[in-house]
């Protein structure tokens, strides 16, 4: 089998990311999901993910102020329930 692209891959782990969808959901362009899974894991133990945030901070020079990618997702059946049912 060959090496899925790294740049796949991190599209991949992103995209997940941003949709919060389960691992198993993540479209198959990206890759097979085991390969998401296992880089995410071996790229955060190795400090990969921390060194590629030190480089886009320093590529803007303190332009940014925060980076945040926090948010609130309620289940599609439960947005709907009245209070106290």
């Amino acid at each position: 089998m060959t090496r899925v692209d790294d740049r796949r891959v991190i599209n991949g782990i992103l995209w997940r990311f941003r949709t919060g969808a389960p691992r198993r959901d993540v479209p198959e362009p990206y890759g097979p999901r085991t390969t998401l899974y296992s880089r995410f894991v071996r790229w955060q133990a190795a400090g990969v993910w921390d060194h590629l945030l030190e480089a886009v901070s320093a590529a803007y020079d303190g332009d940014i102020v925060m980076i945040d990618s926090s948010c609130v997702r309620v289940h599609q059946h439960r947005a709907a329930v009245k209070k106290g049912a």
